[in-house]
């Protein structure tokens, strides 16, 4: 049996979505299909769209296994396990194999997807094996998806919102959908009724309006006002679009699993978290404020602020933030 790859199983993390979930790291840091401005990991090292295989699956398999295992040992509990990564899941070659893995735990299956790849027969193929797929839908007009997603050069938006709509007509799953709402950038009336229009096609179980709430990569990128939030809610209502605001603090539910400086590396290197947060994992280990210090010093964790409160995220070779 082949060992597990460091920090590939995180977890288990509060998803404001789906409870407490193991998350998978599928893909190296930075690799995507996408650069999007308000990316709480930085800027994209390696852009590009074509699959290929990353980890071996049965190295997969035995880092969820071993983290399932850490999080009953510690009574910890996990609702779902998810594919949410440093970069797009769905680059993973071997995502479909993994995805068929896993399903042998027993647990729901979810993949948080940007969308780039769904006009891909071999991903949709991969994504219908899973519970629940959540799906980014931004804008559905392509200037603004080029200045807010900043994607692969060869990617084409008319594909990408075509595909979307042929896997949700095929799925059988839970199909949600998130749209990132960005200060004077995507929240204009007619834009969100053409983006709930646009939903409407797929049915969805339920529609997520959200927001920056982590340090975004570009430090221009503000949430917008509380009167834009509530309107683009009220169009999604007009539509007949199951929405709910994703737009809080999904809580402190950070689970320690035996290994401290491994949940923290691996938490932050997808889920960037509050000083509380941090605050709140060490007193379930029974540990100081040093390593946090020891981490800053030894340049694995950088400090970042964000809306007046302080993050604490990993940093990678080769990834910057926006200024």
């Amino acid at each position: 049996m082949t060992g597990a790859v460091k920090n590939v199983a995180f977890g288990p993390v509060p998803s404001r979505r789906l409870g407490q979930s193991i998350g998978i790291n599928n893909i190296p840091p930075k690799i995507c299909t996408y650069s999007c401005v308000y990316c709480q990991l930085g800027r994209t090292r390696v852009l590009q769209m074509a699959r290929r295989p990353y980890y071996r699956p049965q190295e997969i398999k035995t880092a969820v296994q071993q983290k399932i295992q850490a999080a009953n040992d510690h009574q910890e509990s996990v609702e779902y396990l998810t594919f949410v990564a440093d970069g797009e899941p769905t680059l993973d070659s071997n995502l479909g194999i993994e995805i068929k893995m896993l399903q042998t735990f027993g647990m729901p299956i979810a993949v948080l997807t940007n969308s780039s790849l769904l006009w891909k027969k071999d991903v949709q193929d991969d994504l219908r094996k899973t519970n629940l797929v959540s799906v980014k839908i931004d804008t559905v007009d392509e200037q603004i998806w080029q200045h807010i997603n900043r994607p692969y050069p060869f990617l084409a938006y008319k594909d990408i919102l075509e595909g979307i709509v042929k896997f949700a007509h095929s799925y059988n799953g839970d199909l949600v959908t998130e749209t990132m709402l960005i200060q004077d950038v995507n929240g204009t009336p007619q834009g969100i009724k053409k983006v709930a229009e646009f939903i409407t096609k797929l049915s969805p179980k339920r529609s997520y309006i959200s927001i920056p709430i982590r340090p975004p990569t570009e430090s221009w990128v503000k949430p917008p006002t509380e009167d834009a939030i509530n309107r683009a809610f009220q169009i999604f209502k007009e539509y007949e679009i199951d929405t709910e605001y994703l737009i809080g603090y999904e809580g402190n539910r950070f689970a320690y699993t035996g290994n401290l400086e491994e949940d923290l590396l691996g938490i932050m290197s997808v889920h960037p978290i509050r000083e509380d947060g941090v605050r709140e994992l060490l007193l379930k280990a029974n540990a100081h404020w040093s390593i946090i210090e020891t981490l800053l010093l030894q340049q694995k964790v950088i400090k970042r602020e964000y809306n007046g409160k302080k993050f604490y995220m990993r940093t990678f070779p080769g990834t910057t933030q926006g200024s």
